[in-house]
């Protein structure tokens, strides 16, 4: 059976009367006393317990349950007494079905005295499963009503089959009334605190961001004073240590830590550990890259650039995840970084350009005005006293990143460094010119990170053009007599000076036609190679195997031509001193080959 009303007949004997009236009253005192206890309540999820245990004892049923409407339309077992089914107590009817649809729907009280045979209900399978599990059979809903809308329902239900009388469908709608309005005004309760909670967070972020704006602001204060007082990179680091309470370390392009600056009892030099997908990560997406390190440690790097160009890497090491106001500090810190060395670069640009046209003016073999002496002594350099002139060389490197890393010790020196005719060259002052060139050598080796050459020669009056052709031409030399890392200056290697001095080619001229001119003439006539073996023969110490293996030749071709040699030479050209003069001879030759006649 089901229905909206079902009335309940009363007696019409004297003692009937009373007491209905007295149940009455204690019904209607228990309802005045619940709607005041729920009004007391605050917590959305406390009104709807409350409201279910009160409902549970107010009528007397099995037990009791409340649904709310979720976004969807679907009625949600919010709270529950006397279930005794987990999975009815979080129960979900579809919009529309069941007893709760058409308490929804109707927006008033229904009943059944047996909800499984109650066929004027459009069931859900879903739902009509959990009913035996909970035995529930007669079934009682009113709905939650705020104004004229339904935001739930109320049930009581029962485990054996039995009508719901009037007075306690009556009785059930006021107390879900009430209920309804405890339940609203707890809702509204929890909106105005979220909305209070809201407002205090909005507040504190906006404390928040104004005290990172104020942190901002000065530590931009701090950056202009830097620029504008011309300070360096360890001016930033100390700067970011006092903001940021971490090891900040300075690298420039070459990864060489330029500074280092801790918090005061921090020991220093934590932060330069910078792997190398960290770097590439900064230098390729121009943003801060942060990284957790095995011991714990956050590594955050910005890649220092400006105007297209890298300049190295700004970074910060402390226990503490970087916040995004740190971050943004480090990228501006960067910004400035990378201004502060563009500006530094084009200063260093223009002294070097001025130096470097010096350097051409004195390798010029004009006199110098006075004014080009009174440039060179506005920085340093005193041209009467330059009497050294150096030439490095490095395979590895081209000659204007050789003159980039001599500079910086041509100021050491007081000298001027440039490239001149496509040759790192330098001028400067030396007692010795030998120990000049090992002492540059050492410097520059350790700078370049490659094995170079490095040759010094004394400047004899003001031949800086001709000290250079000796220079670069034993440069040569040296290669060809297989030297890779050396500085060295030109005297020490005096005895290959037939070589590599324009001023002594005719000796050597005349030392190789004495020796060498029937040979060389002989190969002219025939195209034959006897000078290339005789060169083999005194380069393998006149072994006749190796020297065959050497020139891919038969054992009896080359003894031909050794036989021919002795013809063209005299038989006692492998006499002791004959043979000295000889391979001398033919070793001069093979360097002047190398070097060649260019100055």
């Amino acid at each position: 059976m089901a229905g909206t009303d079902s009335g309940r007949t009363h007696g019409d004997g004297d003692g009937e009367l009373p007491a209905y009236r007295l149940r009455r009253e204690r019904e209607l005192n228990s309802l005045y006393t619940t709607a005041r206890s729920l009004t007391a309540l605050g917590e959305v999820d406390e009104v709807l317990r409350s409201i279910v245990r009160h409902a549970h004892e107010l009528i007397g049923s099995d037990f009791a349950y409340l649904s709310l409407l979720d976004e969807e339309g679907r009625l949600v077992v919010r709270a529950s007494a006397g279930t005794i089914s987990p999975e009815f107590s979080s129960a979900r009817l579809p919009p529309g079905l069941g007893l709760g649809g058409r308490v929804i729907e109707s927006k008033a009280p229904f009943w059944v005295s047996n909800y499984r045979e109650a066929q004027a209900l459009p069931h859900d399978p879903a739902f009509d499963l959990l009913v035996p599990r909970e035995g529930l059979m007669a079934l009682l809903g009113v709905p939650l009503l705020v104004g004229d809308e339904a935001i739930g329902a109320l049930f009581a239900a029962d485990r054996s089959e039995r009508p719901f009388e009037k007075d306690e469908v009556a009785l059930f709608s006021a107390f879900a009334s009430h209920a309804a309005v405890a339940l609203n005004n707890a809702r509204l309760y929890e909106q105005t605190r979220s909305s209070l909670e809201r407002l205090t967070d909005a507040y504190r972020t906006i404390e928040d961001q104004v005290t990172t704006m104020e942190r901002a602001a000065s530590v931009h204060e701090a950056l202009t004073h830097v620029v504008l007082t011309g300070g360096g990179p360890g001016d930033i680091a100390q700067l970011l240590v006092e903001h940021l309470q971490g090891t900040v370390t300075v690298q420039d392009r070459d990864d060489i830590v330029l500074a280092t600056r801790s918090p005061e009892g921090q020991q220093a030099g934590a932060g330069g550990d910078l792997t190398r997908e960290l770097r590439e990560e900064a230098r390729g997406t121009g943003r801060c890259a942060t990284v957790r390190g095995e011991d714990g440690t956050f590594r955050s790097v910005v890649a220092v650039r400006a105007g297209g160009s890298h300049f190295g890497f700004l970074s910060l090491a402390r226990r503490d995840p970087p916040e995004p106001a740190d971050v943004r500090m480090l990228e501006r810190s960067a910004q400035i970084m990378g201004m502060l060395i563009l500006m530094r670069d084009a200063r260093v640009e223009a002294e070097e350009r001025v130096r470097g046209e010096l350097l051409m003016e004195l390798m010029s073999p004009a006199p110098l005005h006075p004014a080009q002496r009174d440039r060179a002594l506005a920085r340093g350099v005193d041209v009467d006293h330059l009497d050294t002139l150096v030439v490095a060389d490095c395979p590895e490197r081209s000659a204007s990143d050789i003159v980039r890393h001599l500079k910086p010790l041509s100021a050491r020196w007081s000298g001027l460094a440039g490239e001149y005719l496509g040759r790192a060259t330098m001028l400067l002052r030396a007692e010795d010119a030998d120990d000049a060139a090992r002492a540059l050598h050492q410097e520059l080796g350790r700078t370049l990170g490659a094995p170079s050459l490095l040759v010094a020669d004394r400047i004899v009056g003001q031949e800086r053009a001709r000290s250079f052709t000796l220079a670069q031409r034993c440069i040569k030399v040296l290669r060809a007599l297989g030297e890779q890392d050396r500085g060295a200056a030109t005297q020490r290697y005096g005895m290959y000076a037939l070589v590599f001095d324009p001023d002594r080619t005719d000796d050597l001229n005349r030392f190789l036609e004495d020796e060498l001119g029937t040979l060389l003439a002989y190969d002219r006539r025939r195209s034959t190679d006897l000078v290339t073996t005789a060169a083999a023969y005194f380069a393998h110490s006149g072994n006749l195997s190796r020297t065959a293996r050497a020139l891919h030749v038969h054992l009896n071709t080359l003894l031909k031509r050794l036989d021919r040699i002795g013809v063209l030479l005299g038989e006692d050209w492998r006499s002791p001193d004959t043979a000295l003069r000889l391979h001398l001879a033919l070793r001069l030759h093979e360097l002047r080959a190398t070097v060649g006649g260019t100055g």
